[in-house]
């Protein structure tokens, strides 16, 4: 039996990876732990085989007075926990970084694509990826996991927006775009096998299909029995401002190559936004 400790409690991620994993009460246990105030620092992790760390700020912000909090958790405190992990004699650290540590300059990412974030969400990251990739050795392992936007049941952000529009809107653009997303169920899926195969190194998993806004909110409308007419008009504005932030997110191109990495099947786009709304 795998013993997994989930840093951070009541998280989308961690919650539904320890919910995951317990399909396999023989296999794994995972237990869930908060890194909010000192407590953490004096527990045991000696008896774990595996770290997720799921804990940190989660969400975008350009608040100036916010810059010194993303970096005090995304950053300082996963090397510190990573620290504790290692020194206890845990075997693999999996961090749950983002896709917004290549910002939102790029639109293609590939093997050759060098992060460039442009807020304190993104570098706070990308500077916990660092600090790291300092502490690797032939005993400690560890993954870093670059998911995009991941959707599901519960979930937060852009996609419970776009499903509340999907719901009542009786006309949606009809524009031409690529995202990468993943699944709440495809990403769990990802990191049972990233805990299975002691992976390591950077890994960016997706749902096999990309993702065109219009097409996602047309799946919302279908599952949800609520007629949507796609139309053009607005496309030559919606061009005019790509790279302007709300329309950048929903409508800009951000996309993993679809052989950078990890790619996974296991639930369609279709039958995953059916089970999401």
């Amino acid at each position: 039996m795998k013993r997994i400790l989930v840093t951070g409690k009541n998280s989308y991620i961690g919650d539904n990876f320890t919910h995951w994993m317990n399909q396999w009460p023989d296999n794994y246990q995972v237990i869930q732990e908060s890194l909010i105030g000192q407590g953490w620092k004096q527990s045991d992790w000696s008896n774990y085989e595996v770290v997720l760390h799921v804990a940190g700020l989660a969400h975008n912000s350009a608040d100036p007075q916010l810059k010194d909090q993303y970096y005090r958790i995304n950053r300082d405190l996963t090397i510190e926990a990573a620290k504790k992990a290692k020194e206890a004699g845990v075997k693999q650290f999996i961090f749950m970084s983002s896709i917004i540590v290549f910002g939102s300059k790029v639109s293609r990412i590939t093997k050759e694509t060098l992060p460039n974030p442009d807020n304190f969400y993104g570098d706070s990251k990308l500077q916990a990826e660092y600090g790291l990739e300092e502490l690797i050795d032939d005993d400690f392992k560890v993954a870093i996991v670059r998911p995009p936007m991941v959707y599901g049941p519960g979930s937060k952000g852009n996609f419970p927006k776009l499903v509340k529009i999907a719901k009542f809107t009786p006309i949606f653009p009809d524009y031409n775009n690529k995202r990468s997303m993943i699944y709440i169920d495809n990403l769990m899926a990802v990191l049972k096998e990233v805990v299975d195969r002691d992976g390591w190194g950077y890994i960016h998993p997706q749902n096999k299909e990309y993702v065109k806004t219009s097409e996602m909110v047309k799946l919302i409308g279908k599952a949800a029995n609520h007629k949507i007419y796609f139309v053009r008009w607005f496309n030559f504005v919606i061009q005019a401002m790509i790279g302007i932030g709300l329309i950048n997110k929903v409508f800009g191109d951000l996309y993993y190559e679809e052989h950078i990495d990890h790619i996974t099947d296991t639930i369609s786009l279709e039958e995953s936004i059916r089970r999401s709304i």
